[in-house]
Order: structure tokens, then C-alpha cells, then sequence
């Protein structure tokens, strides 16, 4: 689809939603869950954009936390069921997580143990389960590999034993990362040979987030036949909580050249938004992010420079078709999930402003940030 946002109209930095890709990635969701029968709910980690719920929440039933922050955005913000897994509950928080949530997944036998009475002493219909670790993955980066050796996420099967502790009605696994219906395939190979006895006695299977579903070429037929195969053999409701999924190739950062510096033959564009600061993933997956309007090789090569004094804070190389000028906007596609949730404000860096480019093509400035948010955030 050409892109259609007039860029110009958008001061820098911002981040920028297309409000229409956003739409089509929720029907596609949506397909998936009346397809398969899955409940399909949003991870408020990997997106939490709440100026944008009234439309995500047409589609999905609810929302899924990992802390008692994001349970409280999803009960104010979004509304539906509220989901919670937390590798460690804070004994501070865990009573109004149990007000809030419908569901609620602990990392331990000890968290379990720990909070139990807590739980039958909630007052509210609420289902718990285990987070399992089937001890397989596809995920190649072990920064974000949950079943890496010695991993602190998830039970595994020698744990757990034969039979599911009195009180727990769900397993809970997460081993994928922007991954497609093949490696879930093969996880579930993995669990179900580990856990499949549990299964049996389980009445539900949240089967994580990473599956990225709305990525071009993602088999979804696949995804759906699986789903229902689980439903079909153990009899069970199926749970997924993509953050990517739904956020995927849906917006934009919106930046601008301050100055071209040159040291050793080597360009480099500096810019009114930071890597560290703004975009953590580019470093820490690492991955080189998408430019609008950048070639695959031209004579104007560039890295491009990030505003935090961080020695590592800049991406490169990048070709443009012409000669980068101070004032020029750089376009970053691709920046809407596991960005915004990840913003600092180190070096006292400003945050992007955020902002929905609509369906009926006009622009909303949601939000603009100052130097009370940074302020606030120290003492």
C-alpha cells in the first residue's frame, strides 16, 4: 500500500500510528480468532498505545500484564478481561492485581504456594495457572529467548510432576519471538510431549505472545489448524497475547536532521531522536530499522547519528538518492511496537511527541511531552 501520510504536516520527533494499517492488522486478528476459536488478547508490553484502544478493543477481549501498572492501564483504558503474568509478584501489589485481573499465571511453584491463599481469598471469579518452559525454541538471540539453559521463566516438566496442583486451570507458555505457524509447530511438538498429561487436566492454554501473525507470508491456515487441533484433543480454550502482531508495520518516528558531521571519511546525519533513548530494540535485537525513501547503495552514505552522548548511539550505513541536508525529515518505519513502551529519557533527551494519522487522512497530535517528565521521574 503507497504510503499516504504527508510527513511535512508532522513536526519532528514523533512518533506516528497509521490508523488504517492498525485497522487492517486487527481484522486480520480477528479472522484468526473466529477461524480458530482462540481468544486473542493484547500484550500491553509490546504495545500500549491507549489513544488508540476504542479501535483495538472492537476486536479483542482484553488485555494481558506483566505488571501492576499496565493491569491498572487495561482495567482504566481498555476494558474487558484483564490477564497478568509477572515473573515476581510484589507483595505490595499482588491484592490489587487480584482485584483487577480475570486471569493469572505465576512463574514458580513457590509464587504459587506464596500467594494461594491470597487468591482463594480474592472475592472474584479468577482462574490461575503455571508458567510452563517446554525447554525449546526457535528464538536464535538469547536475549530474548525464554527457554535458554538456566532460564528463570517457566516450570519445567521434571518440576511439575504428574499432576496439576489443586486450584491451578491453566498452562501458560511464551517461547516465541516475532515468529511464524511453523516454529510454533514445533514448539508445541515440545510441549505437548512434555506436558500433555497436564493438558488433559488443564482447562485452558495461553499460548503466549511472538506470534506474528500479520507479518507478509505468515501461514495462517497453519495457526488456525493448530488451534483447533488443541481444542479438538485436550479439550481446552486457547489464549494468545501478541504485542507485535497487532502493532506490526504500523507507524512511523518521524525525525530530523540536525548536522552532518565527518570524521575519517565517514558521514554521519545527526538527529533529533536517539536509538538509546527512542529506539532501544535497534540495539539491543540488534537490527538495522527500515528508512523511508533510503536506497540499497548510492554515492550519499550516511550513519545515522543519535542525540545522547552514548559513543554507540547511532545505526549505519544508509543511502539516500541525494545529498542529506540539515532540516531534512528521516523516516523511520516500523516504530510503533516495543518502542514508545521503551522510551527514556536519558541525557534528559526529550520524548517524541505521539500522534494517529486517521483513516479520513488528517492528523491528531495525541500527546506532546516536556521537561515535567523527565523531572518527575527523579526526586
Amino acid at each position: 500500500m503507497p504510503i499516504k501520510i504527508d510527513f511535512e504536516q508532522i513536526a519532528s520527533p514523533c512518533f506516528v500510528l497509521d490508523e488504517q494499517a492498525l485497522h487492517n492488522n486487527l481484522k486480520v486478528i480477528d479472522y484468526v480468532q473466529k477461524a480458530s476459536g482462540a481468544k486473542i488478547i493484547l500484550a500491553l508490553k509490546g504495545f500500549a498505545m491507549y489513544s488508540a484502544f476504542p479501535l483495538v478493543s472492537r476486536y479483542l477481549p482484553g488485555t494481558t500484564a506483566s505488571s501492576l501498572n499496565e493491569a491498572l492501564l487495561g482495567k482504566e483504558e481498555f476494558g474487558g478481561e484483564v490477564h497478568a503474568y509477572c515473573p515476581a509478584y510484589l507483595e505490595d501489589e499482588i491484592d490489587e492485581i487480584l482485584k483487577i485481573c480475570s486471569h493469572i499465571t505465576f512463574n514458580s511453584l513457590s509464587q504459587w504456594e506464596k500467594y494461594k491463599p491470597k487468591v482463594q481469598q480474592a472475592g472474584q471469579p479468577l482462574s490461575t495457572a503455571l508458567r510452563i518452559n517446554p525447554e525449546f525454541s526457535e528464538v536464535e538471540v538469547d536475549l530474548y529467548n525464554p527457554c535458554a539453559p538456566g532460564t528463570r521463566l517457566g516450570i519445567t516438566a521434571e518440576q511439575l510432576g504428574d499432576t496439576l496442583p489443586e486450584g491451578i486451570e491453566g498452562l501458560h507458555f511464551h517461547t516465541l519471538c516475532e515468529s511464524g505457524a511453523e516454529d510454533l509447530e514445533k514448539t508445541l511438538q515440545a510441549v505437548e510431549e512434555k506436558f500433555g498429561h497436564l493438558l488433559h487436566q488443564a482447562k485452558w492454554l495461553n499460548m503466549g505472545g511472538g506470534h506474528l501473525m500479520t507479518r507478509k507470508g505468515y501461514d495462517l491456515e497453519l495457526l488456525i489448524e493448530l488451534i483447533k487441533n488443541l481444542r479438538q484433543n485436550y479439550q481446552l480454550e486457547i489464549i494468545m497475547e501478541p504485542g507485535s502482531a497487532v502493532a506490526w508495520d504500523t507507524g512511523y518516528l518521524v525525525a530530523s536532521v540536525l548536522d552532518i558531521v565527518e570524521n575519517r571519511h565517514i558521514q554521519t546525519a545527526m538527529l533529533d531522536v536517539s536509538f538509546s533513548a527512542h529506539m532501544p530494540d535497534c540495539l539491543e535485537m540488534p537490527y538495522q530499522p527500515r528508512v523511508l525513501h533510503s536506497v540499497n547503495e548510492s554515492k550519499h552514505k550516511y550513519r545515522l547519528g543519535g542525540l545522547t552522548c552514548l559513543a554507540g548511539d547511532y545505526m549505519g550505513d544508509f543511502y539516500f538518492e541525494k545529498a542529506l541536508q540539515v532540516g531534512d525529515k528521516i523516516i523511520f518505519e516500523d516504530m510503533i511496537h516495543y518502542t514508545m513502551v521503551k522510551t527514556t529519557s536519558f541525557n534528559g533527551v526529550g520524548l517524541p511527541s505521539i500522534g494517529i494519522w486517521k483513516e479520513d487522512n488528517t492528523f491528531q497530535l495525541v500527546k506532546k511531552f516536556g521537561y515535567e517528565v523527565y523531572k518527575n521521574r527523579l526526586s
